[in-house]
């Protein structure tokens, strides 16, 4: 189950523009995860969100039993891109029915096994989690806005989680430390199992409580049209991997990442949910298998135990 924005969107990058295009949180989570699993939406939008929309949810088994239609106008996003495709720069933000949402999970929701909480007032994240009985995992992403804004809020959900899902500057903002290690031990210590670190066309990094740490790049691309939507649709891929496999070890959580980037990498060769909507399994599997080949390397230890010995190790000395 994700909780998150279901939105419209309009953005330009230099590759082209798009108006109104089907966007939020909710939206890039659900297209990306429903390559793996069931997944159910929890959202709101007006009474003027195109029917296709909703049309292209159900062809894909995408539950909107928990999507709300208030009277108004549904949330909007607009933003350009430079050649910098790392930073948005928002032109236009209408909260419109948003800022009268209040989540109510359907009976069958309460008994989610994975929850994802999209980026929304860390009051209603609250909210979602007193609705769940006892989900296997639980997962939450924030910003900048709810970091400053609403701190105290968002520190209570940060101890009720499993997993917290930020970008690396929004981690230096919470931790008021420009050092990562440093950062995600301040995050760790509220309760979480384990960070992941949104780097945007750098990949991601885990910081767990095992004083362990795993880095995956960004999958290499030659054409980049359009980068929103990239860190929700690897949480989607992530959460959705994990949903299928049932692995919640570190080995499973390792190959949920590789999982979270080869499926981000499909969202930015398009905008809006288009490319996560035309991808085949066919193509997440070898564009996994060639993250594989990408990343090996043998090690040079003549003796396992020596390998072992050199463990990395984050822990303060």
């Amino acid at each position: 189950m994700v909780v998150g924005t279901v939105a419209l969107d309009s953005v330009e990058t230099p590759f082209g523009k798009v108006k109104d295009a089907l966007g939020g949180t909710a939206s890039y989570f659900a297209f990306a995860a429903h390559h793996y699993t069931d997944i159910n939406i929890v959202g709101v939008v007006g009474q003027d969100f195109p029917a296709e929309h909703l049309d292209l949810f159900k062809r894909h088994n995408i539950g909107t039993d928990g999507l709300q239609t208030l009277p108004g106008k549904t949330f909007r996003w607009a933003g350009q891109y430079d050649f910098d495709l790392n930073t948005a720069h928002t032109l236009d933000t209408q909260l419109n029915v948003l800022s009268e949402f209040h989540p109510t999970l359907p009976e069958e929701y309460r008994n989610s096994d994975l929850v994802f909480l999209g980026n929304i007032d860390p009051h209603l994240q609250m909210d979602v989690l007193k609705q769940v009985s006892s989900p296997r995992l639980t997962v939450l992403d924030s910003m900048n806005f709810w970091i400053d804004r609403e701190r105290e809020a968002l520190t209570g959900v940060m101890k009720m989680v499993d997993i917290v899902l930020l970008n690396e500057a929004e981690v230096r903002q919470y931790a008021q430390t420009y050092n990562l290690l440093a950062a995600a031990r301040t995050i760790l210590e509220l309760g979480p199992k384990a960070l992941i670190i949104k780097k945007g066309e750098y990949g991601a990094l885990m910081f767990s409580g095992d004083n362990e740490i795993f880095i995956t790049p960004a999958f290499p691309l030659e054409s980049v049209k359009d980068p929103t939507g990239a860190g929700d649709s690897f949480a989607g891929g992530f959460l959705g991997y994990l949903a299928s496999s049932g692995d919640f070890t570190a080995k499973g959580i390792r190959k949920a990442m590789i999982h979270g980037s080869v499926i981000a990498s499909f969202t930015v060769e398009d905008f809006s949910v288009n490319r996560l909507v035309s991808a085949t399994r066919e193509e997440i599997d070898e564009r996994y298998r060639q993250f594989q080949r990408l990343t090996f390397f043998e090690h040079s230890c003549k003796h396992a135990d020596d390998c072992q010995r050199l463990q990395f190790s984050w822990t303060a000395n």
